[in-house]
């Protein structure tokens, strides 16, 4: 049984529909990456996940349960996080106040200081900057705070949208290889991401979205060898 489970699910905003009978499957301790062009509706589908918005009709189960009628503090409570796109830190709290505001779950508020210290192993930096305003750190800084942040929720699902998006190729890589981290420590992960090349190398499976609806999947080499997405995608 898949650990999250979307079946022909639909997504408006308003009158205007831009998900079709989208239906994906993410198995445990996965990384699946959902690629597409600007406008396919990718952040859409992390949003439907999260509770952000309500589909208009089709099923999604996390772990057997139907989820797609849940607030999204619920489903956050499940184990089902969201780094968003623009990281969305609150600017005027300390890091470690930051770190602190990803844990008021119930499944993860007990082990805020457990916590607080696995990331700070991941990412060492933060420790060095605990009691920096969030708005002073550099942009690869918010965006390891932004998963930290995540990762103290105590994540079954971490999704991340455009982690990448407006950083520099060297903190890409390490963005990616910390993907990679927290996959290794049993935490499945959806990636919506427009750098398809990392996207795709990195995952197990992975989905294209163009125009709200799935038109191809696979594991991530064949999507990289695929020639529709090297013309699409990769410019080849």
């Amino acid at each position: 049984m898949p650990l999250l489970k979307v079946e022909k699910m639909n997504g408006f905003y308003g009158d205007i529909q831009v998900l079709f009978d989208i239906s994906i499957n993410i198995n445990e301790n996965e990384v699946v990456s959902i690629i597409g062009a600007n406008g396919a509706g990718k952040s859409t589908l992390l949003k439907i996940i999260s509770g952000l918005m309500k589909p208009k009709s089709g099923i999604i189960e996390f772990n057997g349960e139907r989820i797609d009628t849940f607030d999204s503090h619920k489903i956050v409570d499940k184990g089902i996080v969201q780094i968003p796109e623009g990281r969305k830190l609150f600017p005027l709290l300390t890091v470690k106040e930051n770190l602190e505001v990803g844990a008021h779950v119930t499944r993860a508020n007990k082990l805020i200081q457990d916590s607080l210290q696995e990331v700070y192993q991941l990412f060492p930096i933060l420790k060095e900057r605990e009691d920096q305003l969030a708005r002073t750190l550099s942009g690869g800084e918010q965006q390891m705070l932004a998963i930290a942040r995540g990762l103290m929720a105590k994540p079954c699902i971490l999704m991340f949208d455009e982690p990448s998006l407006g950083l520099a190729p060297l903190l890409v890589k390490n963005v990616f290889e910390t993907i990679m981290t927290i996959k290794k420590q049993g935490i499945t992960v959806l990636l919506v991401e427009q750098n398809v090349h990392h996207a795709l190398d990195l995952c197990d499976r992975g989905y294209v979205l163009e125009n709200g609806r799935i038109v191809l999947e696979g594991n991530g080499k064949e999507l990289l060898t695929n020639p529709e997405v090297k013309r699409a995608y990769l410019g080849i």
